[in-house]
């Protein structure tokens, strides 16, 4: 299927590794300019460079997510490399600090809130004018499974996560009118190199193939590309119907996980 996306123009954050990456490749397959933005210089430029040698645009934004500004700065370097902004893909999250409600203190909590739901926000906020100038402009966060049901992840993460699912669903009423969708996409657990899963299979290699056994129909976690699958889905016209959602996507993992 054709996605409509070529000559279109994409911000991904968190675009160097993981989720984050796999999305970036399944956009650029189907002719999208992209503006890749994490923190680590080094990772995105080697994301660009492969990109680019497949015949890939791209631009690359190295930049704290959770600073001051942060969004508008990488609104602004889309804008000047491709002068137009179609979809954005607010991937960059995580946990910020301790885990645990008994060790998790209030900075732990902030921080958590900030990279996940703070810096969805603010990116789509400045993408506002230049989304609705598309005439069919498209935001997806990146969530977790862990916003519907508790997991290991943590109270602050769990949190974040539900709070950026209804983030979305309520923004997609706000900015209805402007032609702009807003969905949110809930992963469960992905594998992927220099992931918390790879980390868990090496360690516990006995644990992890039970683990997966017992909570996927299909016994094994997911992968990047399945996910970013879906994504590329909802940054396109293809799916101009979905609205307000939150898209499971986790291989029938609803079970609380290690």
């Amino acid at each position: 299927m054709d996605l409509e996306l070529n000559g279109k123009a994409a911000i991904v954050t968190g675009g160097s590794r993981g989720i984050g990456l796999a999305c970036a490749r399944a956009l650029a397959a189907e002719g999208c300019s992209l503006l890749l933005a994490a923190r680590g210089k080094d990772g995105l430029h080697k994301t660009a460079a492969d990109l680019e040698a497949a015949g890939a645009r791209v631009a690359t934004l190295a930049v704290d997510v959770t600073a001051p500004g942060a969004g508008a700065a990488i609104v602004e370097a889309a804008m000047t490399a491709f002068g137009r902004l179609d979809a954005l893909i607010a991937n960059a999250g995580g946990v910020v600090g301790a885990r645990s409600f008994t060790e998790a203190d209030d900075a732990a909590w902030l921080g958590t809130f900030q990279l996940n739901v703070g810096h969805s926000v603010a990116l789509l906020r400045a993408a506002v004018p230049h989304l609705a100038a598309s005439g069919q402009g498209s935001a997806i966060f990146i969530a977790s499974i862990s916003g519907r049901n508790p997991m290991s992840s943590g109270a602050p993460y769990a949190a974040a996560k539900a709070g950026l699912i209804h983030a979305a669903r309520s923004l997609a009423w706000e900015l209805g009118p402007k032609h702009i969708r807003v969905n949110a996409l809930s992963p469960g657990s992905i594998l992927f190199e220099g992931g918390g899963w790879a980390r868990r299979k090496a360690e516990m290699p006995d644990v992890m193939a039970s683990f997966e056994s017992t909570e996927f129909p299909w016994g094994r976690l997911g992968t990047p590309e399945e996910i970013a699958s879906v994504a590329a889905f909802l940054a396109s016209p293809r799916s101009a119907w979905i609205n307000a959602a939150d898209i499971p996507v986790d291989g029938g993992q609803r079970r609380p996980s290690l």
